[in-house]
């Protein structure tokens, strides 16, 4: 198994996090609602991961519901910033290491700070990229919030 390991389950494993991994066959649909559908999960239950930039410069991470839609003055408001954007698909692998489809709120190039939708509050386990194509990771809410030090906020639009 250690082959098929990501730096994202590395990362749960150092931590001593408890994580069950789900592995599919990506298609080309890399869409949060067409990998719940293809791990067999709830789409409530899956959350996606965005990368944003602020007017700052500095680079916030939100993990939302994959079929909800983020609000960006919601997210700005919450990292004390005027403006947050998310950062083009391009930049994607060089702000994070990741890929567009396989980026998970752990084993970034760095720690950015994390938001956490609220709705997450009610869950005691999501689904989070495993921080590659074709690997999605199950894990306590509170591993996140503990590991990634992630904060709640509301951030959906609504």
């Amino acid at each position: 198994m250690e082959k098929y390991k990501t730096n994202a389950m590395r990362i749960l494993d150092k931590h001593k996090a408890h994580y069950e991994a789900f592995f599919y066959e990506s298609d080309g649909a890399i869409d949060g609602i067409s990998v719940a559908k293809k791990i067999g999960f709830d789409v409530d239950m899956v959350y996606k991961t965005l990368v944003l930039k602020g007017n700052d410069n500095n680079y916030y991470v939100a993990v939302i519901p994959v079929a909800k839609e983020l609000d960006l003055k919601k997210m700005a408001k919450v990292c004390e910033v005027k403006k947050v954007e998310l950062i083009p698909v391009a930049k994607i692998n060089a702000v994070t290491g990741y890929v567009r489809g396989g980026c998970s709120p752990f084993g970034m190039k760095k720690d950015y700070p994390i938001q956490l939708d609220k709705s997450a509050q009610s869950l005691d386990e999501i689904i989070v990229s495993g921080g590659k194509i074709g690997v999605q990771i199950k894990l306590k809410v509170k591993d996140i919030v503990q590991i990634r030090n992630a904060k709640f906020a509301d951030l959906l639009k609504v």
